[in-house]
């Protein structure tokens, strides 16, 4: 038999994969948790999911799920169970630890039926991370958590209110997730030291970056910006995703109030929304968008002049935005207003489409996008670099086979731990 006809080391396998977040969910892990699920099934793997209801990044439930408290779909070939859980329109510790709790209790107490062959789990939720060691040690099967983001570290970074007095529990809940696993995937290797921390053999360790999940955009630019209003000769200044604390998007509201003659565009939805809303009353030159749909998501980013990354100072080692693999295909260049020794930084100074700012100064942000719109060819130049380093490194092949060759090592040595 040729290699190419020989069967893989995924296909028939039984895979449980537990991640809070899934499609329909657009931005976020879910869309890594969604495409890597539905690769494995399509590699002949037999694949369920154990997730929640839709409700990132506005912290809503979805319509359509409002009245549903347990369910299961047929999503690309992968059976999504979903279980109902509480979901914090404001995020305090408190909060979010009471999400965290129903998570867990509604994982353990109806798990999908079956017995795995593997359980990956996608962190930063806690409680998946606790569900997929409790799941694995149940079945005694191999566990493979992926860390997406540090809880830990995000409860001490982030601000969010009553931060400070969670990140023991955090780490804790993090310590017992991940130092029985089999192997530990991270993102980015700026997260391991923090494993390490949490009693993580540095030899378990795998680096297993993200891939960019949308495709490259298609429209006519200058179609795009007339359809949304944006004049011709105004520099548009647009942040993606998330409107969380950590995000610290009060930067782009203060960059606007000094800049009149500049556009800031916060496209995306979350906790801090209204907000930011309130803080941004009567300046005329600040809009809010609804999350762009797939089909249009990257014409919207490549209509803009300058694509904003920011965070909190105080975020440094606990994640990497997912928002930036879909700005780097986007070909436009990227401001980062983000601590220098952080992932975010690390991760734009290797890509070359983007320059860093220090965090939470709207002038220094302001500066940026002042320079990138005297000097447009500069500015296009700069912005190029980013589909580039996407073919380098961040295809979604390239990301896909990383993790098939994590999930094959697992289930290898899994054999050989049996044989022995």
């Amino acid at each position: 038999m040729s290699d190419a006809a020989r069967p893989g080391p995924i296909r028939g396998r039984r895979l449980l994969l537990v991640s809070t977040n899934y499609a329909p969910e657009l931005t976020g892990i879910g869309p890594y948790a969604t495409q890597l699920a539905e690769h494995w099934a399509s590699s002949g793997a037999r694949v369920r999911a154990l997730t929640g209801m839709p409700h990132y990044p506005s912290w809503r439930l979805e319509e359509s799920y409002r009245d549903v408290w347990r369910t299961v779909e047929i999503r690309g070939g992968v059976g999504v169970h979903r279980r109902r859980h509480y979901v914090p329109s404001r995020q305090t510790a408190l909060k979010r630890a009471a999400f965290e709790a129903s998570i867990l209790a509604t994982g353990l107490i109806a798990p999908p039926p079956g017995r795995p062959d593997v359980v990956i789990s996608q962190m930063p939720s806690l409680a998946g991370g606790v569900i997929g060691a409790r799941l694995a040690r149940h079945h005694r099967v191999p566990y493979l958590p992926v860390v997406q983001d540090l809880m830990g570290a995000a409860a001490a970074q982030s601000g969010i209110r009553g931060g400070g007095r969670a990140a023991a529990v955090a780490a804790a809940a993090e310590r017992y997730a991940l130092r029985g696993a089999a192997l530990v995937g991270v993102i980015h290797e700026s997260f391991v030291p923090g494993v390490r921390a949490l009693g993580v053999d540095p030899g378990r360790i795998r680096l297993v970056p993200n891939w960019t999940h949308v495709q490259g955009p298609t429209a006519d630019r200058a179609a795009t910006r007339a359809r949304l209003g944006w004049p011709d000769g105004v520099p548009v200044i647009l942040h993606s995703g998330n409107m969380g604390l950590k995000q610290g998007l009060e930067v782009l509201v203060e960059a606007a109030r000094l800049a009149p003659a500049v556009r800031v565009v916060l496209m995306g939805d979350g906790n801090q929304r209204d907000a930011l809303r309130a803080r941004a009353e009567g300046l005329a030159n600040v809009e809010f968008l609804e999350p762009a749909g797939a089909e249009e998501f990257t014409d919207v980013l490549a209509a803009a002049d300058v694509l904003a990354v920011t965070q909190r100072a105080s975020v440094l080692d606990m994640s990497v935005p997912s928002k930036l693999t879909s700005y780097f295909t986007s070909g436009r260049p990227v401001v980062a207003s983000v601590a220098d020794e952080g992932g975010t930084a690390d991760e734009v100074r290797r890509s070359g489409a983007g320059v860093l700012v220090a965090p939470e100064d709207p002038a220094a942000l302001l500066e940026a996008v002042q320079k990138f719109a005297a000097d447009p060819a500069a500015a296009g130049a700069l912005g190029a670099e980013g589909p580039r380093y996407v073919a380098r490194h961040l295809s979604r092949e390239a990301g896909l086979a990383r993790f098939d060759d994590l999930l094959a090592e697992v289930l290898r040595d899994g054999q050989d731990s049996g044989r022995r």
